[in-house]
């Protein structure tokens, strides 16, 4: 087989990116080790950045979003047992943020790709990129008991964390940086109406909780837990009495709980590897970077990864600007560590850590209140919430 680029992965980094390229004319075929149903069972965060909204309404991906998705303005902070509201819309002029399921995105995204005719090839076993440093890299793999070589242009690695996209650059090449947080997120879903029609993050001297949403009829809520927790002790009722505890009373007591459909812990870290390329394979999302959900930024820089590959892609094959290729790592990282920061300092004001004393508490009020409580401080948040622009490719 063979074509012009070889994608690794049909995640929602994966499959926008193939969408993008083919309505483009830029041959492109995916190969994914799992099978579609395996896919569209992951529960993932929804809140997309406004660059994300654009990049999907480009890629003719939008019409479900756009009838479903929940425009949201504004969300609140909640500390001191007040709630502080960030206005986003007014504070960045006129930007937003779409709650839309990640799975409905990856959902959008497959049909798309069916209804287009382009190639994705499920369950192909033992993937492994080849030739990353020559001029004529190819992947192969087992599929339907045969091995497949794909030949292509360039390899776009858009596997996750535990793919084999970065596994394959030799270790000396990368630098690795990551901390790991020693808490994480329970969360649940259940089909009851969410507390607030904008999210509520909450810092509490308890812990962190978050009020989310999937749809009107369908919440999403969090609460901080100890790394060593498991879920199985965590029944909805004590889930229930928890979240209400970290709340401000007023929000508390406006809550409706129900039965939970889905109930999961989330460890929390932050990691980066640089380079995020080696010859002609380029890492993706979270191939080559994690955040803390705190920032609700993981979905969204895997979009704004995809967007600096395809429109580097753009100009290689509409102009010949090969020269471009060597920019991609340099220019995604810019924005990934500026989205790192603010994912960490979400998290390190929001959270209660082991070593969180009275003073540190004291602190984290202090900085909310003046953050919320400055013209300017409540700006960088919105700026940085509703995402920071994508950097031009010239």
């Amino acid at each position: 087989m063979k074509t012009q680029v070889a994608i690794i992965g049909a995640g929602p980094s994966g499959l926008l990116l193939g969408q993008l390229l083919h309505r483009a004319g830029i041959d492109n075929v995916i190969v994914e080790r799992k099978d579609p149903e395996y896919i569209l069972s992951r529960i993932r965060a929804g809140v997309l950045e406004q660059g994300m909204v654009d990049l999907l309404r480009e890629a003719g991906v939008n019409e479900r979003m756009d009838a479903h998705g929940l425009v949201h303005d504004g969300f609140e902070l909640a500390f001191d047992g007040r709630c502080e509201r960030i206005d986003l819309k007014a504070l960045t002029g006129g930007r937003t943020v779409m709650v839309y399921g990640q799975t409905e995105v990856t959902r959008d995204l497959m049909e798309a790709r069916a209804a287009a005719g382009a190639v994705t090839l499920y369950d192909a076993e033992n993937v492994q990129p080849h030739g990353m440093q020559s001029d004529s890299p190819y992947l192969t793999f087992e599929r339907n008991g045969e091995t497949v070589r794909l030949d292509c242009d360039y390899i776009a690695g858009c596997d996750g964390f535990h793919g084999v996209s970065r596994q394959s650059i030799p270790q000396e090449t990368l630098k690795i940086f990551e901390r790991v947080y020693p808490f994480g997120w329970l969360g649940i879903l259940a089909e009851t109406p969410p507390v607030s029609h904008e999210l509520i993050y909450s810092n509490h001297e308890r812990g962190f909780a978050l009020c989310s949403m999937r749809s009107p009829t369908r919440t999403r809520y969090y609460v901080q837990v100890g790394a060593e927790e498991q879920v199985e002790d965590w029944s909805d009722e004590r889930f229930w009495e928890e979240l209400k505890r970290r709340l401000p009373a007023t929000v508390a007591e406006q809550l409706v709980t129900g039965p939970s459909i889905e109930k999961s812990i989330a460890p929390l870290r932050s990691f980066v590897v640089e380079p995020m390329q080696y010859g002609r394979l380029f890492l993706l999302g979270d191939a080559a970077h994690i955040v803390p959900p705190t920032g609700a930024k993981g979905l969204n820089l895997a979009a704004s990864d995809v967007s600096t590959l395809y429109r580097i892609l753009l100009k290689v094959y509409g102009e010949g600007r090969t020269d471009l290729l060597e920019k991609y790592s340099s220019i995604c990282l810019r924005r990934v560590w500026k989205a790192e920061r603010f994912s960490w300092w979400m998290t390190s004001i929001l959270h209660r850590f082991p070593e969180t004393d009275a003073f540190s508490q004291r602190l984290q009020k202090t900085e909310l209140d003046y953050f919320t409580g400055s013209a300017a401080g409540r700006k960088t948040i919105a700026e940085n919430y509703v995402g920071l622009p994508y950097e031009a490719i010239e």
